[in-house]
């Protein structure tokens, strides 16, 4: 067996099966700065999934599918924040509201599609749009070359707006508003500061950059359309990976690849096994099952540290985080 390419492919998949809780990550830390917490990643990415990959079908088009879904995914950012920024409606509530909503709306689209025979099936055009993208002299490195350089434009798109988001919060302007905004919006509309205008917009564009997440998972299982959801628990996951960055954009790819490695040991594991018998033999062994709930696990895991670090005064957490701003008051 080719023990190179057992490696080469194990660090490829944990790549290519997780860099949808990058966008997620992303853009909940977006949304978190603004000091507001939605705990609706789950549907916002369902949304974007479902209307994604069924305009990017129709249209053919990679970019079609992209647009749509952020639009998606902002457009139900818009509902969240209409209800708790200018309703003042408990955001843990609206949060989950919009998961059991987003869901709801996958399911529907998708089984009335399907009940009626119209359920579009992916095209060349967007296989192509899809297929790896190999980046020169980078991904010729042994080993690790074209498991971490070799991957479709959605993964190198999820870095890029990762490294984006960072240096946007710590280096701009706009950036240094919101997150005064999520420390104490108080003091930020006391200085002239439009809070209200400042979270609607993040949340927008947090709750899409959500959505483009959703449409990769669709890509990547090809638009096999069943009786479970593309997203199966990945918002939930990234809601745990933001505090595990710390609220950094960056942080997060580093978090994205350590959940990826736990949850790629369910795919990659026997191929593993069978590579090296002497040193990871015991990994055939282990119950799908427990593979299936490791990330959740880890997730847990994640919460119990955190917390610990929290008490410690070196979380990046917004003061302000879920709590309703009323203007009158301050």
């Amino acid at each position: 067996m080719d023990k190179v390419g057992v490696i080469t492919s194990f660090i490829h998949n944990i790549v290519l099966l997780n860099i949808p809780l990058l966008y997620g990550t992303v853009g909940e830390i977006v949304v978190e700065k603004s000091g507001s917490l939605n705990l609706g990643v789950e549907g916002t990415m369902a949304v974007g999934a479902i209307f994604g990959y069924i305009c990017g079908c129709y249209a053919n088009s990679m970019i079609v599918g992209i647009l749509t879904a952020f639009i998606a995914g902002a457009l139900f950012g818009l509902l969240f924040a209409a209800l708790t920024v200018s309703l003042q409606a408990n955001q843990n509530i609206t949060g989950l509201t919009l998961t059991t909503f987003g869901l709801g709306i996958y399911f529907f689209v998708g089984n009335g599609l399907r009940a009626s025979g119209n359920w579009p099936t992916i095209t060349e055009s967007l296989k192509e749009g899809f297929s790896d993208i190999s980046i020169p002299l980078l991904s010729d490195i042994p080993i690790i070359g074209s498991g971490f350089f070799s991957h479709n434009v959605l993964v190198y798109l999820g870095i890029a707006i990762a490294i984006f988001m960072w240096w946007y919060l710590k280096h701009t302007k706009f950036g240094l508003r919101l997150r005064a905004i999520g420390e104490n919006p108080a003091a930020a509309d006391s200085v002239g500061i439009n809070v209200k205008r400042s979270k609607y917009f993040h949340i927008c564009l947090g709750c899409g950059i959500m959505g483009i997440g959703g449409y990769y998972m669709g890509l990547n299982m090809s638009g096999s359309f069943n009786s479970s959801c593309w997203i199966n628990g990945y918002g939930w996951i990234a809601v745990a990976l933001v505090i595990f960055a710390n609220w950094n954009p960056s942080i997060a790819i580093i978090g994205t690849f350590v959940f990826g490695f736990f949850n790629t040991l369910r795919v990659s594991g026997s191929s593993l096994a069978l590579a090296f018998p002497d040193f990871l033999g015991w990994l055939a062994d282990v119950p799908t099952q427990l593979y299936q709930a490791l990330p959740f696990i880890i997730t847990a895991i994640v919460l119990v540290v955190t917390s610990i670090k929290n008490k410690r005064g070196r979380s990046g957490l917004p003061a302000a985080l879920g709590l309703n701003y009323f203007r009158e008051e301050r």
